[in-house]
C-alpha cells in the first residue's frame, strides 16, 4: 500500500470518476487505474463497483475513506512543517463569479501568491449553479459563490452579504421611483440565466412577494445585464456598492420599493469531508481579503 495509490482511491471516490480523479491529480486514466488495481490486489478486497456509469464504492471502499483521508492529510501537514515558507504546493482548480472576479479577487491572488508562491491557481468564472456542479463532481476544489448552496454534499463559510437595490436607466425611470406589482408587468426585468445564484434569490423573492414578471430578458454576462440596463431595455437588481460608481454619474438610476430583496451572501464552498489544508488555509486568505465594498474597477473609469 502507498501513498499514490491511496491518493488516487481517494480521489476516485470523492469525484465518482476515474477520469475527473485522473484529471485532478494530472496523470493518465490507466496510470490512476493501475494503482486503484494494485491496491485491491494488495487489500485483497474490491474497493469501487464498476458495473454503473459511475465509480460507486463498496463495503470495503466506504470502510477505507476515511482512513485514505487521514493518511493523505497527515502526508500534507508532515510537508507543511518541514516546509513552512512554501507550504502550499501543487495546482487548486476553483470556480468564482463574475463579481468576484472583478472587485476583490486580485487581491486574494496577490496574497496567495506572496505566502505560497509554489501554488498554481486556476480559476473558472461561470455561474453558481454551474460551479457547484463542478465542485459536486470533484472537478474543482473550492468555489466562491453566492450561497449556501442548497447541496448536501458541499459545505460553506460566509465571506460577505451584499444589499441589492433595483435600478433602471434614468431616461427610463427617475431615482426614487416607488416600484409596485404593476412595474413588473410594464418594465422588462433583466436578469442572469437560471444557473445564476442571483436569479435563483430574485425568483424566491418575486414568488414570496405574489409577482410575476411579465417579460424577461435573460443575460449570463453581469457587465453586459449591466450596459442593457444603461440602454434603457429594462430594469434589474444589482448589488449597491459594485455599481455606486455609476449611480454617482447618473448613469443609473436608484429606485425604491417597499419590497426590498433579501441581501446576497457570498461563500467560500467546498466538498463536505475535505479536510485538506490547502482548503482551510485558501478560505483563511478569501475571508482577509474579501471586500466587496470595494467598487468595480470596470465601472468607475
Amino acid at each position: 500500500m502507498t501513498l499514490k495509490q491511496l491518493e488516487a482511491f481517494l480521489w476516485a471516490a470523492r469525484a465518482g470518476s476515474f477520469s475527473v480523479a485522473a484529471t485532478r491529480l494530472n496523470v493518465t486514466q490507466s496510470t490512476l487505474s493501475k494503482r486503484i488495481a494494485e491496491l485491491e490486489a494488495d487489500l485483497g478486497r474490491a474497493l469501487f463497483d464498476r458495473s454503473g456509469q459511475r465509480a460507486a464504492l463498496t463495503d470495503s471502499g466506504m470502510q477505507l475513506l476515511d482512513h485514505a483521508a487521514q493518511m493523505i492529510e497527515l502526508e500534507n501537514r508532515i510537508r507543511a512543517n518541514l516546509d513552512a515558507e512554501a507550504s502550499l504546493r501543487g495546482t487548486m482548480r476553483f470556480g468564482i463569479s463574475e463579481l468576484v472576479a472583478s472587485t476583490w479577487f486580485p487581491n486574494f491572488v496577490a496574497r496567495v501568491r506572496q505566502r505560497h508562491p509554489n501554488l498554481v491557481l486556476e480559476p473558472q468564472v461561470d455561474l453558481t449553479r454551474r460551479l457547484e456542479r463542478s465542485l459536486e463532481r470533484g472537478e474543482l476544489d473550492f468555489a466562491i459563490i453566492p450561497g449556501p448552496s442548497p447541496s448536501t454534499a458541499l459545505s460553506n463559510d460566509v465571506l460577505g452579504e451584499l444589499e441589492y437595490r433595483w435600478m433602471a436607466a434614468p431616461h427610463r425611470l427617475p431615482p426614487g421611483t416607488l416600484l409596485t406589482p404593476n412595474s413588473f408587468a410594464d418594465h422588462p426585468v433583466i436578469m442572469l440565466g437560471a444557473d445564476s445564484g442571483l436569479s435563483r434569490a430574485l425568483e424566491s423573492w418575486a414568488e414570496s412577494q405574489q409577482i410575476a414578471f411579465s417579460r424577461a430578458v435573460v443575460c449570463n454576462s453581469l457587465s453586459a445585464l449591466i450596459a442593457l440596463v444603461i440602454a434603457g431595455a429594462g430594469i434589474s437588481l444589482f448589488p449597491l456598492t459594485y455599481v455606486a460608481p455609476l449611480v454617482r454619474s447618473g448613469k443609473l438610476a436608484e429606485l425604491a420599493s417597499p419590497m426590498q430583496p433579501h441581501n446576497l451572501r457570498y461563500c467560500f464552498h467546498w466538498r463536505s469531508g475535505d479536510t485538506r489544508s490547502l482548503i482551510s488555509t485558501l478560505r483563511s486568505i478569501a475571508k482577509d481579503v474579501a471586500d466587496f465594498s470595494e467598487p468595480s474597477a470596470l465601472w468607475a473609469a
